[in-house]
């Protein structure tokens, strides 16, 4: 029995580091969406921090700054979407089988 648990322990140490080096690989992967057909580009990290925003110049009017925003709460949703989508995809894999409720 000792020696079952010992193997259990393990198991779950290897488990833990693969879960961490996974998080680690998500923070350093880069995503981006754009709106517009191009016009509002929103790039971001894994760890749902924007780094940068790519707007043309051709979207910008004056008279019209609500399109404007607009597009960029949409490229800005989406970019987020696509890390969780990410996230579980990856995260998931982790707690396949596992009847663990509030993991993740």
């Amino acid at each position: 029995m000792k020696g079952n648990m010992n193997n259990m322990m393990k198991q779950m140490q290897k488990m833990q580091k693969k879960m961490m080096k996974a998080q680690e690989e998500l923070h350093e992967m880069t995503f981006e969406a754009s709106a517009g057909g191009g016009m509002v580009t929103v790039h971001a990290n894994g760890k749902k921090e924007i780094t940068d925003i790519e707007i043309k110049e051709e979207v910008v009017d004056p008279d019209d700054i609500e399109m404007l925003q607009d597009l960029i709460l949409t490229a800005t949703n989406d970019v987020i979407t696509q890390i969780d989508d990410k996230t579980n995809a990856t995260m998931g894999q982790f707690t396949q089988g596992m009847n663990m409720p509030g993991m993740f």
